[in-house]
């Protein structure tokens, strides 16, 4: 995990995926043995929470925060709306084509409508301008995609992060998702989720790095990370 990039800037790093930029660091983590104290007993819950009583034709979600998680869970969710027989279409902003992740594969054979557009890690850029005008085209396409109402599930991972650069109005971002067809559910993805997209949304979650291997000097693994 890399440091939290300042706002309105393009970070060094967006944290997808694998990098072979040296470490500043790789000794191993202070504590390398399991803990032998006794973990706290929490008492199981005996009072039933109030339940749901509306239904809703589609749902926007949210997945953020500095922790590693947020496209695994936006991918999660893809398998559950294929198993469903839903249609589905992935955006990615940020990552590159070069990376062949393991869920690009698998999921574009199981007929997900799949688009990676991104040009991978910003300090890799020899033109962010030209990064800005892919993530520009990437939103021109998920727009379209929305509006044709041909899917039920939507994806736009990586979305948070042109759009905190000003690559993408924001404004537009929650305009469009909004006006969404009937039925069109939406996931998007990314660190520091901005507050209209949070306003918008039905479901967020924030996803914290409690601790992560690349600070120990491991390098992102296929089939784990990619």
């Amino acid at each position: 995990m890399t440091p939290h990039p300042s706002a309105g800037q393009p970070p060094a790093t967006t944290e997808p995926l694998a990098t072979s930029q040296p470490l500043a660091t790789t000794q191993p983590p202070a504590t390398s043995q399991p803990s032998t104290t006794e973990p706290s007993t929490i008492e199981p819950p005996t009072t039933e929470p109030p339940r749901a009583t509306r239904r809703t034709s589609s749902l926007v979600l949210v997945a953020t925060g500095d922790g590693k998680g947020k496209t695994t869970a936006a991918m999660g969710t893809v398998l559950r709306a294929l198993a469903r027989g839903w249609p589905v279409c992935v955006v990615q902003f940020v990552k590159s084509g070069q990376w062949h992740s393991g869920e690009a594969k698998v999921l574009s054979g199981l007929g997900v409508d799949w688009h990676t557009m991104g040009d991978g890690f910003t300090w890799d850029s020899e033109d962010l301008g030209r990064s800005a005008e892919m993530a520009r085209a990437a939103w021109e396409l998920a727009k379209e995609k929305i509006a044709s109402g041909r899917y039920r599930l939507v994806v736009l991972d990586e979305v948070t992060y042109p759009v905190n650069w000003g690559w993408i109005p924001g404004v537009e971002v929650a305009a469009c998702i909004a006006a969404r067809p009937e039925g069109v559910n939406i996931f998007c993805t990314g660190r520091d989720a901005p507050q209209v997209l949070i306003d918008l949304a039905d479901t967020v979650s924030e996803v914290r790095k409690v601790k992560h291997a690349y600070e120990a000097g491991i390098r992102a693994s296929k089939g784990i990370d990619f």
